[in-house]
């Protein structure tokens, strides 16, 4: 494991290029200083890791499934990152403000920030919740083999020793305000404590208790209690499993947190910040921000509870066809608030039933991959499959299958549909299904629904239809699968090479060995031997001096981690295309360039070190992501003088960033290059 987090630091662009790094159940999320640097390939190629996702805005996640905690640990102990990784003393508020001013950020990078804000607000507890999950099975179990009554009614008097049972899951949903409250302040950069200090003020046992003075009313066609306070009126809620209250506080306190450190003298900010804050927040959040969150979710949860009692079919359908197009956007988060409010509200919750449909058959499909894999000895993709497939059945998550396998394999997605559909067909046509706690939907929490046959039904039919379909179709282009194949024949010739021509026996002449299939064999070998020694020429993409990368400025090109190849201190300000290929990256701040040449190599032009913080002053970008492009063909016009007034050095980094596919990538050192003058060769 160690070896493992070391290397995804390597591979990420070392200590030196993290500004900060956090993780979800199943992923690693950095900031990073420069993300167009990383090669995904190179990281995906590390024993432990299912696969990796750049996003906007620098940020990249590796996928590692159950064992990222673990791996964070290790990456955090390392010598490297104890040492002082630029972000790991910097709060996440920092590392936006940073990444807002250094370039430009995705498209819909306001989108992401809304996503990780959920995320980041739930991600640290879902070992507390799953465990909270599991102890409400045992319960569901222990009634439904009659051992007790029933644990989920309120009004239901189960003896003591089973009432201290319950109490250990009640426990985790109850508080679970304080601790939303004290992760997504921390994620807005605002003290997490003062957040937690705020949102405790309405789970006070006196506060309810004002509710004894109060009068009701009715809301929105319901009764609440209002008490007045200094003549101001205050609506008394029961805050036990709410959400989106929280949410909503620690969205207003991180804006109010930085505006505070402005106004205030850094000497008395440890004093004045958080006591202006909670003096700020807390009748705020009482009065208004509170009321609107509990409002807000059962607006939602009203809505959603209209479509099903509409009709229970189509919340069936519904339901299991969205979730693998939310999940990977986050949006499965708020649906977990509404699950927890019907569940306070109602006493029970609809949306989990159809929700275990769309999961079991992610795990399906994920099933069908590994058999492939096993088929094929394909080792790397069964070890992910079989983590992802644990990680699903047993602990009922999705991420490790949908980030590790089924994102980067879109031809997954319509087989995995069918299972969705099919699970939630028996569901609507079994007149739907409810639970009374909130469950991660794994194989351990079948008994926590009230009609376990028809669920298990419905489960089994979207896990083994997606299973079969994965099988039949593959979840592979043909193209993949021919790359696949090659690759296995090349190792197998690799392996087999050797025994043809045994370098121990250096008398034997490599003529025929026994008659035609000697003659053939040796064919062969001539022939592989040809192709495999074939040489590459990589040209300058601009006029300058070329140079070993060893001199770029910069230890995470310098040191070969993105790749091998050449660095060009330019004497103009053009850089075209070294050849015929595709764009593969070309981002408005014009600093770099990804291309995929025709003969396969792929490369990263980095026009200058640091040049990113530039935010594209000073480069006039010629093409898009997706262009066809010739050899001359010009790729961005650049200021050189900008670059160096800013303090950055001009040095373009020109690296091979799919080298491991070759046997090597040579960079050739040169006084005077130009357009067409060959600087790298690759050989096969």
């Amino acid at each position: 494991m160690p070896t493992t987090a070391a290397d995804i630091v390597s591979a990420v662009g070392g200590a030196g290029n993290i500004s900060s790094m956090t993780h979800c159940a199943t992923r690693l999320r950095f900031q990073l200083k420069d993300g167009s640097a990383v090669s995904t390939p190179t990281v995906e190629a590390i024993p432990g890791v299912m696969g990796a996702v750049p996003q906007s805005g620098d940020r990249y996640q590796v996928v590692i499934g159950g064992a990222v905690t673990t791996v964070y640990n290790e990456i955090m102990a390392l010598p490297e990152m104890a040492a002082g990784a630029s972000g790991s003393a910097k709060s996440d508020a920092d590392v936006k403000a940073e990444a807002r001013s250094g370039g430009p950020r995705g498209k819909f990078s306001w989108l992401d920030n809304f996503f990780e804000f959920l995320s980041d607000s739930f991600r640290p507890i879902i070992g507390a919740l799953l465990g909270a999950s599991l102890f409400i099975t045992f319960m569901s179990l222990m009634a439904t083999t009659g051992v007790i009554g029933n644990w989920a009614d309120p009004r239901a008097t189960l003896p003591v020793s089973w009432q201290f049972v319950n109490l250990a899951w009640k426990t985790v949903f109850y508080f679970l305000p304080l601790m939303v409250a004290y992760n997504a302040s921390k994620k807005v950069g605002a003290d997490p404590w003062v957040g937690f200090a705020i949102m405790a003020i309405v789970m006070l046992p006196g506060f309810s208790d004002l509710s004894k003075a109060a009068h009701t009313a009715s809301i929105a066609g319901s009764d609440v209690s209002i008490v007045h306070i200094f003549g101001l009126p205050l609506t008394i809620f029961d805050y036990g499993q709410q959400v989106f209250p929280p949410l909503l506080m620690a969205a207003v306190l991180g804006p109010l947190t930085r505006g505070l450190k402005k106004i205030i003298a850094e000497n008395v900010q440890l004093i004045f910040v958080p006591f202006l804050a909670m003096l700020i927040m807390l009748p705020l959040t009482a009065f208004i921000i509170g009321p609107i969150g509990v409002y807000v979710g059962a607006y939602l949860a009203q809505g959603l509870s209209a479509v099903n009692n509409f009709s229970p079919f189509i919340f069936a359908i519904i339901i299991p066809l969205a979730y693998p197009f939310m999940v990977p956007l986050g949006l499965h988060w708020p649906i977990n608030a509404i699950m927890l409010l019907n569940i306070q509200t109602l006493g029970y919750d609809f949306i989990q039933g159809p929700m275990g449909a769309w999961n079991f058959a992610c795990f399906g499909a994920t099933a069908g991959v590994m058999v492939i894999a096993m088929k094929d000895k394909d080792k790397p993709m069964r070890q992910t499959a079989t983590g992802a497939l644990v990680a699903g059945l047993v602990g009922g998550i999705s991420e490790p299958s949908l980030y590790g396998i089924h994102l980067r394999y879109k031809r997954i997605y319509p087989s995995m549909l069918v299972g969705c559909v099919l699970g939630g067909l028996i569901i609507g046509i079994g007149g739907g299904l409810h639970t009374s706690a909130f469950v991660f939907t794994s194989l351990l929490t079948i008994p926590a629904f009230n009609k376990i046959p028809l669920y298990t039904i419905a489960i089994a039919a979207a896990f083994f239809a997606s299973m079969a379909l994965v099988i039949i179709r593959d979840y592979r282009t043909p193209e993949e699968r021919a790359e696949v194949k090659a690759a296995k024949a090349a190792q197998e010739a690799a392996e087999a090479a050797p025994a043809a021509v045994s370098p121990a026996s250096p008398d034997v002449a490599p003529g025929p060995v026994a008659g035609s299939s000697g003659a053939a064999t040796a064919t062969a070998l001539a022939e592989r031997t040809t192709t495999e020694v074939a040489t590459i020429t990589v040209t300058s993409p601009l006029e300058g001096r070329a140079l070993p990368i060893t001199e770029i400025p910069d230890p995470v090109f310098s040191t070969g981690v993105v790749g091998q190849g050449i660095a060009i201190d330019p004497s103009n300000d053009t850089v075209v295309a070294p050849g015929d290929g595709t764009v593969v990256t070309a981002p408005d701040s014009g600093h770099a360039f990804g291309l995929k040449l025709d003969s396969g190599v792929e490369l990263l032009i980095h026009v200058g070190v640091d040049t990113v913080e530039l935010g594209g002053k000073g480069f006039d970008v010629k093409v898009a992501a997706g262009d066809r492009v010739s050899e001359g063909q010009p790729l961005v016009v650049f200021d050189k003088k900008i670059i160096a007034d800013a303090g950055y050095s001009n040095i373009t980094p020109v690296l091979v960033t799919n080298g491991f596919e070759f046997s090597e990538v040579a960079g050739i050192p040169a006084d005077r290059v130009a357009p067409g003058t060959p600087v790298i060769t690759v050989t096969r």
